[in-house]
């Protein structure tokens, strides 16, 4: 990946950024680790469970949390969130969009939907906004908000050489994330879908809050969800 922020014009440099996928929990959410090897810093995207393995990938690279960032606030996209920024001493912050608030404060009712122990909670440092740039080291994310799934969904862009989306449970390989859960609408998810990330090029990978990572060219050809968009 290629850093150009604080440089003459021209000028570039390599960093190496650490991306490594690890599925968790009982529903096997996809949790990204991000991570800029030259500050040692780490983002750490949709920590629903199982936040021993996402420990040992952080102490291998030597890597510190400095944002826990949910994509939306389903309990098995936010359920280690407590317990990783415990870990942290408390440095990391927390950021969910203000429009997910309400599913965040209803854990325990989640929890029993799914017959899995209650996870703690903590306060939301900073809510997520549309347009809004996330910074941790040279990892730079750019906020999409994508309401259908839940109402304060978001994907995250990370723009550069070495571009990439996180879709949450907006997109994936083959299908589209359900839309009869709390909060959920059909419309709102194909136009979020249509709008925020079909804009972008084939080429760019798509890696989903579940299953296997694809691209927006093969979802745009093949995903029986799409036609006609």
């Amino acid at each position: 990946m290629l850093r150009t922020g604080n440089l003459r014009p021209g000028q570039k440099w390599k960093i190496s950024v650490i991306h490594e996928v690890i599925p968790v929990g009982v529903l096997s959410c996809n949790c990204s680790i991000l991570g800029d090897e030259e500050t040692g810093e780490a983002v750490v995207i949709d920590p629903g469970d199982d936040i021993e393995q996402v420990r040992e990938i952080l102490e291998r690279h030597k890597l510190k949390v400095k944002l826990l960032i949910a994509t939306h606030a389903h309990i098995d996209h936010v359920g280690g969130i407590e317990k990783l920024k415990r870990e942290s001493a408390h440095d990391a912050a927390m950021m969910l969009h203000e429009e997910d608030l309400f599913l965040y404060q209803h854990l325990a009712q989640q929890a029993a939907w799914l017959g899995v122990p209650v996870p703690g909670s903590v306060e939301v440092d900073q809510f997520l906004k549309e347009g809004q740039t996330l910074r941790c080291g040279g990892i730079k994310l750019d906020v999409l908000h994508t309401p259908g799934h839940s109402p304060g969904s978001v994907c995250l862009h990370m723009p550069g050489e070495h571009q990439r989306i996180f879709s949450g449970d907006t997109l994936f390989n083959g299908s589209i994330g359900r839309t009869d859960l709390w909060g959920g609408s059909s419309d709102e998810i194909m136009r979020s879908i249509r709008g925020r990330l079909l804009v972008f090029d084939d080429a760019l990978p798509i890696y989903p809050g579940h299953g296997e990572e694809t691209t927006i060219g093969q979802e745009r050809e093949g995903n029986p969800f799409l036609r006609g968009l």
